[in-house]
């Protein structure tokens, strides 16, 4: 608990950052301004996924040779991960430019608020590198066992973000745009915050260190972790680009209850997130330093909190989802649409509470090839081939109940996962 909270705060923060681009559009330009955000969010969650699947590669390795005590080594593997996603970024930045108007039209994203949405993503694309840097300064931080400098700074980039929407959207009248730059703008100054942090931390700016290199055998150990951790949450967004396609065939106001529900649940789900992300750096430390039947009562123990908190957030949702879609907008049937989504879709929070504790015992060993490959069995074999099922069956209320029910497939594959004992190895110990 003395660990997670501060992250679970910070995905508080985390949250209200993205959320504040939604309310402020919604309320102070219109429906389709938040029609506008919502559809390009599939998009956003593509470029995250694969940001956050980075992250999880270079972290577990600089946590397991933390809990190893190989100082040197993982001073070496910072260096390396900073490296290797400047490269990264610049790479999907050029692609995200040349491919995003492209996508949107794959996904159907009504003409009516078109332009808007390929103006705010462009603007966003632009920042992947303030976002892919800061991704990776706050999980050295995490791997190193302190969760309370990224609460700082997250922080600090919630209230410059807010402040900026209100500012280029309610007072200058940018619209999409001013929402997008106030986030562009934020991620420049969390990312500054967290790199001078982790450069005093680590010693990372010193030109005569030797460890600021490119390292090629641990490039290649976060590579093994780290791209089929960015699939897996690809896997995701893709499914997800499936899912909003079907909604968009609803008209915009569906369009725009489905963007509203996402923000909620996303609110929601960033507790059993934030559980599961700091049982993962702690599972990875103790496996870094042998301790297996501490890792394993860590992930028992982050299984028991996510369940409790999955299952008050079922309760909550179903009580009060229209006040909390009133939050963003004032247009009635988009409240009703938001409402329908939640109160379906809500009901798959509790297989998330339990897969993804699973998934932080199989990353944190180093296996996040089955992490992938069980996100796939979720993600397209259950959401994808469900939701146009359902979606064909029933309309909209099949395709949120498909949706609620894909992520069940999980559950027993991480059974079976821990059961088999092969996250006894520690990944970054065994190669060298």
């Amino acid at each position: 608990w003395r660990f997670t909270i501060p992250m679970l705060l910070s995905a508080v923060f985390q949250q209200l950052y993205n959320v504040a681009d939604s309310v402020v559009a919604g309320r102070f330009v219109g429906e389709d301004a938040l029609a506008a955000v919502g559809a390009s969010f599939p998009i956003t969650m593509i470029f995250m996924a694969v940001a956050l699947g980075s992250n999880t590669g270079c972290s577990v390795i600089i946590s397991q040779l933390f809990g190893a005590k190989e100082t040197a080594r993982m001073k070496t593997a910072v260096s390396t991960s900073v490296i290797a996603i400047l490269a990264l970024s610049a790479l999907l930045t050029t692609g995200g430019f040349l491919f995003c108007e492209p996508l949107m039209r794959l996904l159907g994203t009504p003409e009516n608020v078109f332009a808007d949405s390929q103006l705010y993503l462009n603007v966003y694309i632009g920042g992947l590198t303030f976002l892919f840097l800061y991704n990776i300064c706050t999980g050295v931080f995490t791997a190193l066992g302190d969760s309370r400098t990224p609460l700082l700074i997250i922080g600090v980039a919630t209230v410059v973000n807010t402040v900026l929407d209100l500012w280029f959207v309610a007072g200058l009248g940018m619209g999409t745009a001013g929402a997008a730059l106030a986030t562009t703008a934020a991620q420049a100054v969390s990312f500054g915050m967290a790199l001078v942090l982790v450069a005093r931390r680590t010693g990372l700016l010193q030109p005569k260190l030797s460890f600021f290199r490119m390292h090629g055998a641990l490039l290649r150990l976060i590579l093994r972790l780290g791209i089929p951790s960015a699939l897996q949450m690809t896997i995701a967004g893709f499914s997800w680009l499936v899912v909003t396609f079907l909604v968009n065939q609803y008209g915009v106001d569906v369009s725009a209850g489905n963007g509203v529900a996402i923000k909620i649940k996303d609110i929601c789900q960033l507790f059993i997130s934030a559980m599961a992300s700091g049982a993962t750096t702690m599972i990875a430390q103790n496996l870094g330093a042998s301790k297996f039947e501490r890792a394993k009562d860590v992930m028992y123990t982050a299984m028991k909190i996510t369940c409790a908190m999955a299952a008050a957030m079922i309760v909550l949702v179903e009580l009060f989802a229209p006040q909390m879609a009133a939050v963003f907008t004032n247009e009635a049937a988009v409240r009703d649409a938001a409402v329908l989504n939640l109160r379906i879709e809500i009901l798959g929070q509790i297989f998330y509470a339990v897969f993804m504790v699973y998934h932080a015992l199989a990353i944190g060993a180093g296996h996040s090839i089955f992490a992938m490959l069980s996100s796939f069995a979720n993600c397209i074999v259950f959401r994808v081939v469900l939701s146009l099922l359902f979606n064909h069956l029933w309309g909209i209320y099949g395709l949120y109940a498909a949706c609620a029910v894909a992520p069940s497939i999980s559950v027993p594959l991480g059974w079976l996962y821990t059961r088999s004992g092969v996250w006894r190895r520690s990944l970054a110990k065994t190669e060298k």
